[in-house]
């Protein structure tokens, strides 16, 4: 029961870091702190053996690895890119391809609305100030925050994480 509240509090932490890069453009770093650190916690409330603390470590060396390599041309920003690792954690190798997939897909349905609604809205509501600064301006950063939560909640009913315990 505790592992599955634990499960529960990285999805929570996912879709605070969502909201908070959609609205702030910024995932705080504390942020992927949290869900990095309570990955330790679910391991040893779980029982993983030593063969699946390997599994989630090698997920998170993947993970930090592909979020350094997008964020260093800019294609990414430095908290997407932690988020993107600390998520991977919880993932490990068995999922983490599933998990880079998914969220990746997310990631291009993210990007179309954000282009259908960046043409839209602008139209409908002129030059208003709102638009200034969030994720509906033109040319506006991607909140890839949005994709890395998604491709979370998508893959996290399709795993054992909520069977541990």
């Amino acid at each position: 029961m505790f592992a599955q509240l634990l499960v529960l509090s990285f999805l929570g932490l996912m879709l605070f870091a969502a909201f908070n890069d959609a609205v702030k453009f910024r995932i705080p770093n504390w942020l992927c702190g949290a869900v990095a650190l309570l990955f330790p916690l679910f391991g040893l409330v779980s029982g993983l053996s030593l063969g699946g603390w390997g599994d989630h470590l090698l997920g998170v060396f993947l993970g930090l690895l592909i979020g350094m390599a997008l964020f260093a041309p800019g294609l990414v920003g430095g908290g997407d890119a932690k988020l993107f690792a600390a998520a991977s954690l919880w993932f490990g190798w068995s999922d983490f391809l599933a998990y880079l997939y998914l969220t990746a897909l997310a990631g291009g349905v993210l990007v179309l609305v954000l282009v259908g609604l960046r043409r839209a809205v602008p139209a409908l509501a002129g030059e208003a100030a709102w638009i200034k600064n969030s994720a509906l301006e033109l040319g506006g950063p991607v909140p890839y925050g949005i994709a890395l939560a998604a491709g979370a909640f998508w893959l996290v009913p399709r795993t054992g994480l909520l069977l541990a315990g």
